[in-house]
Formats: C-alpha cells, sequence, structure tokens
C-alpha cells in the first residue's frame, strides 16, 4: 500500500528542489503554501469547459485506471494539513487557471512564485502516487499538452488572451525597478519607453536578446567558449556509453542522453560539463566553437519526473538535473568544430519542470561560428552539458564540490569554459 507522505519528506523536498535552487519557487515553503492555496481557491471558480489539453487530460483519467490511481494517491497522499488540492476535479479547474496566468514579479525572495505548476505540484511530488505518476509516459504526455498551451498563451498565440499585462512598472510587474536591477535589464534590448517595452509577448520577454557588449566573445583562438548563462552543477570525465544514471551521485550515461545517436560512441570516455539557469540568466543559448552542424534534434522526454530520494538530501536538487540529462526532454545539437580543431562538441539542453520550449534556430549542414546564437528556452527553468570528445578540452572552470547547484562558479555565454589540449 502506498504510504502518506509525512510533513518531513515535504519540507525535505522543497528545500531541495531545483524551482527553489533556481529560484522561481519562494525561500520559504510557508509562503509557496500559501499561494497555492489562495491560487487553488480562485481556481474553484471557473465552471465553463476545460481548455483542450485538460480535457484530454480528464479522458486520460477517467479511461486508465493505473494513471488514475497515481494521480488520486499523489492527492490523497499529501498530509491533510498540507494539502492545497482536494481532488482530481479541482486538480483539472487547477491547471485550466494555470494555462493562461502570466507570472507576476515578486521582489521578495521569500515570496517568489514564478513557477505556478510546480507550487501546485511540489508537495505531491513527494508521494509514492507522485514518484509514479511523473514517471508515467501517458501522464507525462498530457502535462505536456498543458504546458505546451501555456507556452502559446506566453507568446501570445491564444485569441482574446494577453500575456504581456505583467510587463509593466507596476509593483508586480517584470519592469519594476527591483526587477530591473535583479534581472539587469540595461543588459538587454528592451525599449522602455514603448508599452510592454516593445515585446510581442511574455515569452519574448524571458527569452530577450542580449546587448553584445555585455556577453563578449573570448579572442583565445584555443578556447572553447560558454554556450550559456549558468553556474557550474558538476564536470565528468571518462564517461561510458551505458551507467546507472538513477542511482544517487550517479554517473551520465551517454546512450542515454544522446538517444542512441550515430554519434554516441564518439563521446564515450570523453568529458561532460554541465550547468544549470536561474531566473534571471540569459535564456539564448550560442556555439561553444566554429564548425558545421551535425545533428541537430529535440527528445522527447520527462518534466515533472525526479531522482528519487530518501528523507532530506541536500544534493538531491543536484542528482536530479544530472539525472534529468538521460530522461527530460532536452536539444541535442552536435558540431563538428574546426576552431579549435577538438572533434565533436554537443550542445545539450536540458528542459526541467516549466519549461515549455527548445527552440533550435540552426539545422543540419549549417556552418556556424563560436559565439553564434543557436538557439533559446522558452519560459522554465533549464539545464545544460556540454559534451567532448576523450582527451580533447581540459576544463577551465572550478568544479562544484558543494553537492549545491545554485553554488557552483557562474559561468557567461561567450567566456571561455575549456581549452583545446
Amino acid at each position: 500500500m502506498s504510504r502518506m507522505a509525512t510533513s518531513a519528506a515535504i519540507d525535505a523536498h522543497y528545500y531541495n528542489s531545483f524551482g527553489r535552487a533556481a529560484g522561481y519557487l519562494p525561500q520559504d515553503r510557508a509562503h509557496a503554501h500559501a499561494w497555492a492555496k489562495e491560487f487553488a481557491e480562485r481556481a474553484m471558480e471557473h465552471k465553463g469547459d476545460h481548455i483542450p489539453p485538460v480535457a484530454d487530460l480528464e479522458r486520460l483519467l477517467d479511461t486508465d485506471p493505473v494513471v488514475h490511481q497515481y494521480v488520486a494517491g499523489m492527492i490523497e497522499q499529501v498530509p491533510e494539513g498540507e494539502r492545497i488540492v482536494t481532488d482530481i476535479p479541482h486538480l483539472l479547474q487547477c491547471l485550466d487557471k494555470i494555462a493562461v496566468t502570466a507570472p507576476e514579479y515578486e521582489w521578495d525572495p521569500a515570496k517568489r512564485v514564478f513557477f505556478p505548476m510546480s507550487t501546485l505540484f511540489v508537495h505531491m511530488m513527494a508521494t509514492d502516487g507522485g514518484w509514479n505518476a511523473f514517471r508515467n509516459a501517458a501522464f507525462n504526455d498530457a502535462l505536456a499538452g498543458v504546458l505546451q498551451y501555456w507556452f502559446k498563451f506566453l507568446s501570445n498565440e491564444i485569441a482574446g488572451e494577453d500575456s504581456r499585462v505583467v510587463l509593466n512598472k507596476g509593483p508586480q510587474g517584470w519592469f519594476s525597478q527591483p526587477a530591473y536591477e535583479q534581472n539587469k535589464l540595461y543588459e538587454f534590448d528592451i525599449d522602455l519607453s514603448q508599452e510592454y517595452g516593445g515585446l510581442a509577448s511574455y515569452n519574448a520577454f524571458f527569452h530577450r536578446p542580449i546587448k553584445q557588449e555585455f556577453r563578449p566573445l573570448t579572442t583565445d583562438a584555443a578556447a572553447v567558449a560558454s554556450p550559456n548563462d549558468g553556474k557550474v552543477v558538476r564536470y565528468r570525465q571518462d564517461v561510458r556509453r551505458k551507467d546507472q544514471f538513477w542511482l544517487k551521485g550517479q554517473p551520465y550515461s551517454l546512450e542515454n542522453m544522446l538517444d542512441n545517436s550515430e554519434y554516441t560512441d564518439r563521446f564515450v570516455g570523453g568529458d561532460v560539463l554541465q550547468t544549470f539557469l536561474s531566473g534571471a540568466d540569459y535564456h539564448r543559448w550560442h556555439s561553444p566553437v566554429d564548425g558545421k552542424v551535425v545533428a541537430c534534434d529535440t527528445v522527447p522526454g520527462y518534466m515533472f519526473a525526479e531522482l528519487q530520494s530518501m528523507g532530506d538530501d541536500p544534493t538531491a536538487g543536484t542528482h536530479s538535473q544530472c539525472y534529468g540529462a538521460s530522461v527530460n526532454t532536452r536539444g541535442i545539437v552536435i558540431i563538428e568544430s574546426t576552431a579549435p580543431a577538438i572533434g565533436l562538441v554537443c550542445v545539450m539542453p536540458i528542459g526541467i519542470t516549466e519549461i515549455s520550449s527548445i527552440t533550435h534556430t540552426v539545422g543540419v549542414g549549417d556552418t556556424i561560428t563560436k559565439g553564434q546564437e543557436i538557439g533559446y528556452f522558452s519560459y522554465g527553468g533549464s539545464s545544460m552539458c556540454l559534451l567532448f570528445e576523450r582527451n580533447k578540452v581540459d576544463i577551465t572552470v572550478p568544479q562544484n564540490e558543494s553537492g549545491d547547484a545554485d553554488s557552483g562558479a557562474p559561468v557567461f555565454v561567450n567566456a571561455q569554459i575549456a581549452r583545446a589540449k
């Protein structure tokens, strides 16, 4: 029989979650609980038809008894005092509401909720039912449909809806003074003299382009440039073709990461450098080297699945990011490098939780230069892996020994992250 989660287990899960580390969830869980409770109460006011992907999820829950059992279980296994979502119909109402809600800015990190679905799910993810539900392919695919609808809303592609209402200078607006300073908006191409900053949607704000002078390209010909802003999660050498990536402290498994790419064997014994992006980071990615794109794809995968751990594990958020490199939705851009001449380099953006879209702006056969934009994340938090062949580079950023992804050394797009040997 599935066990009721304890408040201590929920607490440990929350404080070690990716969303909290990345700054998308409140530092104080009490504020996350209060926000979700108020949001869930407002969602109950919705009495009309479900949006199409929520209607699809409802049909899945009505026709698949296994998925229904998992989802009902993850709701019921949250202790009564912690429970926010009361039952499956209430969950569906909440998803209807989330899919047409743009995140508001909050200056106080203790109260910040930028990931509404993660905030709704975070208690349920700590239950046995949650571990099973979020790793169920059918349920994951149904949630992907909801998130895709949210992506369209945030991109202003839903008739009658405008995600830009939060792009203002009010107290909860993304152009307020605290938001301007926290997100260093002076570094980006935004015109605050225009309504909504001259932007077409909230997503256009999220993956806003940066002014070149704030991310100068390394001038060292032997340097490998960072493809993204972020912090070092960790790096590993002598990576195996296949390994047990689901274990605590797990290694990377190239066969799983690269989805059995024809180029997998070229990376066996090589290096993996993983970084993660927080909410204030620049969310476009650039080429680390000069070269030619030989592979470009997006691999569908999980969004809310985590590496299961017991008790208070301060490294759980980091381990789940590494686990996500093998199972989450991820992009694969493989470049045959020419300068520096280090063989194949793989840029692998990884979606985590609310990630709505991984968009490539290059394709197979394109010749690209170091520092050229090659893609971007739309709204969501994420992680990035950079893969190298064996004995080709020396990683020049500090290893993260802390076990805490948020304590890793900072990296900046276009700056040196490794050098050719």
